[in-house]
């Protein structure tokens, strides 16, 4: 299977990059049977700190100042533990055609690999109750949307126009002041100490006020009310 985070033109690296497109390629069949391995065998070691590092890098990805776009498509395979960066995304985009791609939740959905806030992403996403959703059963766009785990879903006709837009209006946004309400929104639920430092204390004082983009020379809260138009660094954390 492979994961990949974002495509680079040349010329571009991480640094300067606002959004990331999050991707997978491969066997939803594979990513099910190494989910399960892992579960059966959670006393081992070895299987303990493989779900460890897991938990752990994708808890990087939550805290990451990036806007996360998830993209499903055909030949994708987020299926429990890799579902989980579809469920930590800030949107997700699924396309919705005959034997087009589906998204299934196993049991690695129900807390082996929870959030900064103590809750899985599946909790998260549904605070007000959770929904009755069969796990290890495949689910197509239409149904995913109606289940509320996915965004979007355009079908063959609108996908890549919106996808394109919704790519080129975020890349036309300051990187800061979007991404820091998109870090509030990532930790719903109980307030820890990961929770203020990383969705509070990071997203609003040092991705927005303390930044360039907001209080440098030519920043948005400088220049508010004048007639000038604030310019933006593109550089991130």
């Amino acid at each position: 299977m492979i994961v990949r985070p974002t495509w680079l033109r040349p010329g571009t690296t991480t640094v300067t990059l606002g959004t990331w497109l999050l991707r997978t390629s491969g066997s939803v069949d594979l990513v099910r049977e190494h989910d399960r391995l892992l579960l059966e065998n959670a006393d081992d070691w070895l299987v303990n700190e493989i779900v460890l590092y897991l938990r752990r890098t994708l808890k990087r990805l939550d805290v990451t100042s990036r806007s996360l776009l998830a993209l499903i498509e055909p030949g994708s395979c987020f299926a429990g533990s890799l579902l989980e960066l579809a469920l930590a995304a800030d949107r997700s985009y699924m396309l919705a055609a005959n034997d087009g791609p589906t998204i299934t939740l196993s049991a690695m959905n129900d807390g082996p690999l929870p959030m900064s806030n103590g809750l899985s992403r599946f909790e998260t996403r549904f605070l007000a109750g959770k929904p009755e959703i069969p796990r290890d059963q495949p689910m197509d766009g239409d149904e995913a949307l109606e289940k509320g785990l996915v965004t979007f879903s355009p079908d063959e006709i609108d996908w890549e126009d919106e996808v394109r837009l919704a790519i080129e209006e975020r890349a036309s946004l300051s990187p800061d002041a979007l991404t820091g309400m998109e870090a509030n929104l990532r930790f719903a639920g109980p307030e820890t100490m990961e929770t203020k430092i990383f969705g509070r204390l990071s997203a609003w004082q040092n991705w927005i006020f303390q930044r360039p983009n907001a209080v440098g020379e030519k920043g948005a809260l400088t220049l508010y009310g004048k007639p000038e138009r604030a310019r933006f660094t593109w550089t991130r954390t």
